[in-house]
């Protein structure tokens, strides 16, 4: 393709020479020629000089050196992707069918269309909509349900009676529906608080790798439209996550706290339970939430608090081998003029 076909496509405006050819896609430090590659954060922008690429989408107030062609956009990860989609491999397609191996019980209901690889296992009662794709060793328990155009890739487990919406993506060793973590004590032992509920999932929900949401304790723990998890995400039983909320890797949502919508959890961030974030609300990286966060509130640190106010504590902080010095010169000097 031309760069000025790909800039018709993507919407952008093209800066050079519009019938350069295009070939692939690759980072700017990788690119070389027929490449193009594309600057969104600016920690990336010392790249640009040196590029190899054949030409970089860029954002539409971008100021700089390039010695390429430019593409410039709105949203410049947004329109690489769409490029990205037209150089990439084809997707891998999933042939309709059930594989000889693959165990499905006789009164679940499979849709039109519908995938079901290797060492499957689906239990009475499931019920799948049409052309979902059940990669090898998934497990969908007893009565649960799942949307149209849903796929789950190897060795997701959909324990009984979850309800998971249309378009869903569950990558490898997703686990919905585990028991939550309840435990009451009786003198010195632990016993199991039976885990009654159940999960609910909306449509175009994508939970990532090794991710685990429980099911309630009674009632549901529900993650709603567009909710996107990272790898190795924890939702506690009876937690909700309002719609296209997104968690980065490693984060922790404790039992029946109420997630807004709009919400960005950072990697390692962890929330206690029975707590409130509101919409639009963003929690830093390795953040411990101990109280409520208000609508549309940045807070960092731990315990979290407004951003700004940890940023200021953390600097005082550092500064504490400094303020301890001057402190030991200032006891002597007073000893000194006390002796006096």
């Amino acid at each position: 393709m031309t760069l000025a076909e790909i800039a018709e496509r993507v919407g952008g405006v093209v800066e050079g020479d519009g019938g350069v050819e295009i070939t692939g896609v690759a980072a700017l430090g990788d690119a070389g020629p027929g490449d193009i590659s594309f600057l969104s954060n600016p920690r990336y922008a010392s790249l640009m000089p040196g590029t190899g690429a054949a030409a970089v989408v860029v954002g539409e107030d971008w100021t700089g050196e390039c010695p390429c062609a430019v593409v410039r956009v709105a949203n410049p990860d947004k329109a690489f992707a769409e490029i990205a989609a037209e150089f990439g491999p084809e997707p891998i397609r999933h042939e309709p069918g059930v594989h000889e191996t693959a165990i499905v019980a006789a009164d679940a209901v499979l849709g039109k269309g519908v995938s079901v690889g290797p060492h499957c296992v689906i239990e009475p009662g499931a019920r799948i909509g049409d052309r979902c794709v059940i990669c090898a060793g998934c497990y969908i328990g007893h009565d649960s349900v799942l949307g149209i155009d849903c796929r789950l890739y190897p060795r997701v487990t959909v324990r009984e009676r979850v309800k998971i919406g249309d378009r869903a993506i569950l990558h490898p060793g997703a686990v919905i529906g585990s028991d939550g973590f309840g435990y009451v004590l009786e003198g010195p032992v632990w016993k199991k608080i039976p885990q009654v509920g159940t999960v609910e999932i909306g449509n175009d929900v994508e939970i990532g790798s090794n991710s685990t949401v429980d099911r309630g304790r009674f009632g549901k723990t529900v993650i709603e439209d567009g909710v996107k998890l990272d790898n190795l995400v924890q939702v506690a039983h009876n937690v909700r996550i309002g719609a296209n909320t997104a968690a980065a890797g490693q984060a922790g949502i404790s039992g029946s706290t109420s997630i807004g919508q709009n919400v960005m959890l950072g990697g390692q961030s962890g929330i206690a339970g029975h707590l409130r974030v509101g919409d639009q609300a963003a929690v830093g990286a390795q953040a411990g939430v101990t109280r409520d966060v208000p609508a549309q509130t940045y807070v960092s640190g731990y315990p979290a608090r407004p951003h700004k106010e940890a940023a200021r504590m953390h600097a005082h902080m550092a500064r504490l081998p400094e303020l301890k010095e001057r402190v030991k010169e200032l006891e002597k000097r007073i000893e000194e003029l006390e002796g006096k």
